[in-house]
């Protein structure tokens, strides 16, 4: 790229991303998009996401850390490693050059996204037709999940520990659900409400079956009938709903958007798009790292990072002890405690977009732009910041130091005008460690709707970012 002269850097004026890239830029673009188009197309629940990453990852040569702690097998710089929990969440980790207790390097995403759950006991008929009870999960517009093609992703667990995967609606050949929604002519008292109150929560209920079974005296005929096709295709029975988790999920594949394909449209981009930029980073780290690299893939960011595939569980701390335990061969607390507080981090998760057609939500000078880059956000939170984490400036110098060597195409951004909104995400759960942590992601425009705009220069970009960051010698 060309380098700005003398004068030019006294005022900063953000650029367009593709007035700025080489040809072979262009081209690393297209096929980075590519590969993400079908690791999205595969990820639409937390579980499949961790499993593809799994495949990803072993398949680099990455081994399960928990051959290293059977064995007791000491960890040495350049061991590529990682550790599942729950088949949901994931650390994975290259160790580095450097003694653990001077800090890692580390890539936090989630891999969950807003949705929609089925209750546990979800089976019902009415109006002559079988549905299937939900409670939706994470930051939804409800109206916006209506009348849509849905498919079925998830696991049953039977009581023996027999796990029954279930995917329907994907493929062309397979039927696909919906959610119906009341006819114009009709919705008049709908019409009166706001848009939050359109669609009432116990109404996002999933039509699955219309058709009775041939059995005289057979009541809820219907409901039965969809049990059997259930049973006949999986072998469950109606119980087995109590220990299942069953997601709704939009039935469409992530597609290259615009004219000129320079964006992607799909499900769960937030955050999968950072996920998948962060574990790509991961892999391209061809040389050992100075510090120990680490990404952080979890679940439950979409509803506060509880339980214990959230990032409040103490999963990272756990493993961050076992690397210390097989690193050192003498465990120590105090240790443990200096790699935590002497780590940086990249809180990878997205921001919004500025959006032309709601230009209200926006103040445009800190408002991330389409193709202008990776996306930094020193701080989230809400109006008076509240629940952000707020980098320190000393960081945010680093962090510009790391960008602009690598001639990563970046910008800096809030989430919205002052007093309209705000977010959170995991920055602040890591920083009570005494990290330096930053908010660092891709840009979306439609954040939380069943399908997601993406630049793919920006998503290029994040993953360009996070593998500078990887490397970096902090000097």
């Amino acid at each position: 790229m060309k380098k700005e002269s003398k004068t030019s850097n006294i005022t900063y004026k953000r650029e367009n991303g593709y007035a700025k890239i080489s040809p072979d830029q262009l081209a690393n673009i297209k096929k980075f998009s590519q590969g993400y188009l079908n690791f999205l197309g595969k990820s639409k629940t937390e579980r499949e996401a961790h499993d593809e990453s799994v495949k990803i990852l072993d398949k680099a040569g990455f081994k399960n850390l928990e051959k290293f702690e059977k064995n007791k097998t000491a960890l040495k710089p350049g061991d590529k490693v990682y550790k599942s929990c729950a088949g949901k969440t994931l650390m994975a980790a290259i160790i580095g050059k450097q003694p653990l207790e001077q800090g890692m390097h580390i890539l936090g995403a989630h891999t969950d996204s807003p949705r929609i759950d089925i209750k546990q006991n979800p089976l019902y008929e009415a109006g002559e037709m079988a549905l299937l009870d939900t409670h939706y999960y994470g930051g939804i517009k409800k109206y916006q999940w209506v009348t849509i093609p849905l498919a079925i992703h998830g696991v049953f667990i039977k009581p023996n520990g027999k796990k029954i995967n279930i995917t329907i609606g994907e493929n062309p050949d397979e039927p696909v659900l919906c959610i119906s929604d009341i006819l114009p002519h009709l919705a008049q008292a709908q019409n009166a409400k706001t848009m939050a109150k359109g669609i009432d929560g116990e109404n996002l209920d999933i039509i699955v079956g219309s058709i009775p079974v041939k059995e005289k005296g057979k009541k809820e005929a219907i409901k039965y009938n969809i049990l059997k096709i259930l049973n006949k295709k999986y072998g469950i029975v109606e119980k087995d709903f109590l220990s299942a988790e069953i997601e709704i999920v939009p039935a469409a594949a992530p597609r290259h958007a615009g004219l000129d394909e320079s964006m992607i449209l799909g499900y769960g981009q937030d955050d999968r798009v950072c996920a998948y930029a962060c574990i790509k980073a991961l892999l391209n780290l061809k040389q050992i790292p100075q510090y120990t690299s680490c990404v952080l893939l979890c679940d439950k960011e979409e509803i506060g990072s509880v339980g214990a595939t959230g990032m409040a569980s103490n999963f990272f701390e756990n493993v961050s002890a076992e690397l210390v335990n097989l690193t050192y061969r003498n465990y120590s607390e105090l240790i443990l405690k200096r790699t935590l507080n002497n780590s940086w981090m990249l809180s990878a998760d997205v921001n919004a977009l500025l959006d032309p057609l709601f230009p209200g939500a926006f103040e445009k000078k800190n408002a991330a732009i389409i193709n202008h880059g990776l996306c930094v956000t020193k701080f989230t939170g809400s109006r008076g910041k509240g629940g952000a984490n707020d980098a320190n400036a000393e960081f945010m110098a680093h962090i510009r130091r790391i960008f602009d060597k690598a001639d990563i195409v970046w910008q800096t951004a809030e989430l919205g005008r002052v007093d309209v909104g705000g977010g959170g995400t995991i920055a602040y759960l890591m920083a009570r460690y005494g990290m330096n942590v930053i908010d660092c992601g891709v840009g979306l425009l439609s954040m939380h709707a069943p399908m997601e705009l993406a630049g793919k220069l920006d998503i290029y970009m994040a993953y360009a970012g996070y593998l500078a960051f990887l490397k970096d010698t902090r000097k």
